[in-house]
């Protein structure tokens, strides 16, 4: 019976990934004709945002594996939209920079924000804090559980 019940109303996690999978799907399609996927997008955003960085402090904030974010950066390098360069404090960093290239085609860039509005418009205040809440409070459990097996 239990088993039942779960095929017809999965866990909250299931309904987390579906979202998120479902939100990344139509950010994808909508960046396609731009020649970028989403978490090149991430990247984008955030040197559009906060300006340069460290490669390994973005990597940090984007909470990506290195290796990721290092293909990541290598394709938008030789797209011509990042630049790549030694940090003058340490040879060893690279510090990462949006190109001409690179700031132009962020203006062009649609908004994406129809996409949190059509997933979250009309719901009410209360529900979407409770929900963000809810779900810092286990991933910050999740966390610290994760680095306790490591």
């Amino acid at each position: 019976m239990q088993n039942e019940r779960d095929a017809e109303s999965p866990t909250i996690g299931a309904w987390t990934k579906r979202c998120y999978l479902a939100g990344r799907a139509l950010m994808d399609a909508t960046l396609r004709p731009y020649d970028l996927g989403s978490t090149q997008w991430y990247v984008l955003w955030h040197l559009a945002n906060a300006g340069p960085v460290v490669q390994r402090d973005l990597g940090r904030a984007l909470e990506l594996e290195r290796a990721t974010l290092s293909g990541i950066v290598a394709t938008l390098v030789r797209k011509g939209l990042v630049q790549q360069t030694s940090d003058g404090d340490d040879q060893r960093q690279r510090l990462l920079t949006l190109t001409r290239s690179g700031t132009a085609l962020w203006r062009k860039l649609p908004d994406l924000s129809f996409i949190h509005q059509a997933a979250f418009d009309g719901i009410d205040e209360a529900d979407l804090a409770t929900t963000i809440r809810v779900l810092r409070l286990a991933t910050e459990r999740l966390q610290t559980l994760s680095r306790g097996m490591s």
